[in-house]
């Protein structure tokens, strides 16, 4: 079964999206797309979709711009959301104790602060 793209509103669609300060492919689907973003793996992206009401069919050019604020938010804050804290990638931080999702340059900076903390 092939997921061919058909471009019904050209005008809307957008071939490369900035979330994050990351590009992601308008061309893929939207789960697939946001794997692009350092921090979202499948599972983060597929259950992001689900708590944006983002079908996991739509393609990520298709996405409206309060889509993307959705999506960025979800990823800022996933504990607001209801995303239980053992799906978050730091848990009992070493200077904070608290849990919560790195996404993007926030993970370069933890490591960054883990290895000179060694």
């Amino acid at each position: 079964m092939s997921q061919s793209l058909v471009n019904t509103k050209p005008q809307e669609f957008k071939h490369i999206l900035r979330i994050l300060n990351t590009n992601v492919d308008g061309k893929r689907l939207a789960p697939f797309a946001l794997t692009a973003i350092k921090g979202v793996g499948r599972r983060f992206s597929i259950l992001i979709c689900k708590k944006a009401r983002i079908g996991k069919d739509a393609r990520a050019g298709e996405l409206n711009e309060e889509q993307c604020n959705k999506i960025q938010d979800i990823i800022s804050d996933p504990k607001a959301h209801g995303f239980p804290i053992w799906f978050l990638n730091r848990r009992r931080d070493y200077k904070t104790n608290d849990n919560f999702q790195n996404a993007s340059t926030q993970i370069d900076t933890c490591i960054r602060e883990d290895v000179e903390r060694m």
